[in-house]
């Protein structure tokens, strides 16, 4: 089911837009086909590999909510230029509402827009203003919904132990000094580098465009991938950094009471 989701996932702009060439549906079908493979290989197997907090449920469900919802509605966004409908309008009006909302000096967004080359259209530049604006506020409700779990529903202590092993398997305990210390380190280095990315990323792009050819956003699959990916990876980094600064906090405790245990043992001998 979780690969059959992810090939869902991948062929959702494919299968909503129109005017998809042939070329572009074949190479959709082989990636959606390789995603589900991987991911029924994954989940299947006893030994982990590379995917983070694989049964520290609900982080990875939560992410690819986030993801599919983005993809999907920038796939119903792109549909409603050329089959407008009471969706696609309002999903339109959301986005733009947004955009125009946080599209102020040095916000991501506004970066955003101007990373598109000198001259282009007003119905591109509106386009991405919009795509921007809704994979942005998709990623915030994403953060606070994983930070609700965290602060106040106790994720992951509640789903029972939590297996370092198998959630973190490119995490090694046994080399690099404390355990502690570098699960705090890793989890700030993740969210600063979260937090820089919306920033970095089309200032990146804009300098690298005077070098190669420029990103053309007028591809409707273009823009539904470049602007989830924008709003998806600062975001998916900055909730692993949450979760691995959760981990610490729980070893920390799990620390305390085994110290406390332990001198409560010497003052009672």
């Amino acid at each position: 089911m979780r690969g059959l989701l992810m090939a869902i996932m991948i062929a959702t702009p494919a299968l909503v837009v129109s005017d998809v060439s042939i070329e572009s549906s074949q190479v959709t079908v082989l990636v959606a086909l390789l995603a589900a493979f991987l991911t029924f290989v994954e989940y299947n197997s006893t030994s982990p590999s590379i995917v983070g907090f694989r049964d520290a449920a609900p982080f990875n469900r939560l992410r690819f909510l986030g993801l599919f919802l983005t993809v999907f509605m920038l796939s119903m966004i792109c549909r409603g230029k050329t089959d407008p409908t009471a969706l696609t309008n309002a999903l339109t009006a959301i986005g733009t509402i947004v955009g125009n909302s946080i599209d102020f000096p040095y916000s991501p967004v506004r970066l955003v827009v101007l990373m598109l080359p000198e001259g282009s259209d007003y119905e591109i530049v509106q386009s991405v203003r919009t795509a921007a604006g809704l994979s942005y506020l998709t990623s915030l409700i994403a953060m606070a919904a994983f930070l609700f779990l965290v602060r106040v529903l106790g994720w992951p202590s509640r789903n029972g132990s939590f297996n370092v092993w198998v959630n973190l398997p490119m995490f090694d305990p046994t080399t690099g000094g404390d355990v502690l210390r570098r699960l705090t380190r890793d989890a700030r280095i993740n969210v600063i580098i979260g937090f820089l990315l919306p920033f970095v990323i089309p200032a990146v792009v804009k300098l690298a465009a005077d070098m190669i050819n420029p990103i053309s956003l007028e591809n409707p699959q273009t823009l539904i991938w470049t602007m989830t990916a924008w709003a998806f990876l600062p975001a998916s980094m900055i909730m692993r950094g949450i979760a691995l600064h959760r981990i610490a906090e729980m070893i920390r405790d799990q620390r305390k009471r085994a110290y406390a245990s332990a001198d409560g043992g010497l003052q009672a001998a």
